[in-house]
């Protein structure tokens, strides 16, 4: 995962034959005084599944592709869970009112719930450069903030004394969360109730205002249909060649294999047990949200991007990170997928 592209790629992989524990790179050690769970920071992405690799040897691989035996059985997954869809009326009780869902999920779990994403500042390096004690006057939004665990990392590696991080949630449960913590900064950070696919911009920002939008795990959250709005209002706070930090789901993650019946709302769009709901992502669709390809018939879309303030970013990178987890006791493979991608708010044309 240290790069959202192609992570290690060059990688020292040491062929499984070798038997001086002395050469042997964390990523394949057992020795408790050198395998990957003593590094500092901690490094994703490194661990290949080579042919000659028994993959019970460890309880995760990096960038494994699902076989086509897995692929046919996340497709007879599928097939089951769209005959068993959600309800008429679950549909509506889960998609009217999304915010109740969260407010009972933030009630029940607090931020001992979720681990601090310390990895953030390795996969986003934009992260590093903007908390610099020279970096000047910054702002990050985080959209989606839940109950810190994000906001919370960046802030005690800053060093910036001009920064300031807006974290933004529409549950108000996930704000008082943020606001009820001793690390709460006022100075640095400031916790606000927001919508990201309402019309109205968050309380504090202007148009074009903002440096970096962090988007970790929460666009799946949202329905399609409130995709265009968001991405619209997250290019209006922006400014040229502001960027986005973006991750969630993809398609095929064990999160959507494992969807039981009265889950499926649409294709990919989903209802869980705690009633939030999660989108699973594919890389050309995300490709096209971002850009603004998938909604070129849509009006809104043809009458904001003429006036510069429409869904349209250039894509910087867009990757799939894969990690195959395996339970050695059953011997089982569980696959997980997660997109990851940066955007970048392109220049007007007379700025250029």
């Amino acid at each position: 995962m240290t790069d959202p592209i192609s992570a290690s790629i060059h990688a020292d992989i040491i062929p499984p034959s070798h038997n001086n524990p002395e050469d042997v790179p964390p990523h394949r050690s057992h020795d408790p005084a050198n395998n990957l769970k003593r590094s500092d920071p901690f490094q994703f992405g490194s661990r290949f599944l080579l042919p000659d690799d028994n993959p019970f040897e460890f309880n995760a691989w990096d960038h494994v592709e699902p076989s086509a035996e897995d692929l046919a059985q996340f497709e007879t997954q599928l097939e089951a869970q769209r005959a068993a869809p959600v309800s008429d009326f679950d549909r509506i009780r889960f998609n009217s009112e999304p915010a109740k869902w969260w407010n009972k999920f933030y009630a029940s779990n607090t931020s001992n719930f979720f681990k601090d994403r310390k990895w953030l500042q390795q996969e986003f390096p934009i992260l590093q450069e903007i908390t610099q004690k020279d970096a000047g006057k910054k702002i990050l939004l985080e959209v989606g903030a839940g109950a810190g665990n994000t906001c919370f990392p960046v802030l005690r590696n800053n060093e910036n004394k001009n920064l300031m991080i807006y974290a933004c949630d529409f549950s108000q449960k996930a704000v008082d969360l943020i606001r009820g913590s001793d690390e709460y900064d006022e100075e640095h950070l400031r916790a606000e109730v927001w919508d990201v696919a309402s019309p109205e911009l968050p309380s504090g920002l202007d148009e074009g205002s903002v440096d970096v939008v962090l988007m970790v795990f929460i666009f799946s959250a949202l329905h399609p249909t409130q995709w265009m709005q968001a991405v619209s209002n997250i290019r209006r706070l922006l400014k040229p060649d502001g960027e986005v930090c973006f991750r969630d789901y993809g398609r095929g993650d064990l999160a959507q294999v494992r969807m039981k019946k009265g889950r499926w709302m649409e294709d990919n769009f989903y209802i869980r047990g705690d009633g939030t709901r999660v989108y699973f992502f594919d890389q050309d669709e995300l490709k096209g949200i971002w850009t603004g390809e998938l909604f070129q018939n849509d009006s809104m879309a043809a009458v904001t991007s003429t006036s510069g303030s429409g869904p349209y970013f250039d894509i910087a990178s867009l990757g799939v990170d894969r990690r195959l987890l395996i339970n050695r006791h059953k011997q089982l493979k569980m696959y997980r997928c997660w997109m990851q991608g940066r955007f970048q708010k392109p220049r007007p044309v007379e700025m250029e």
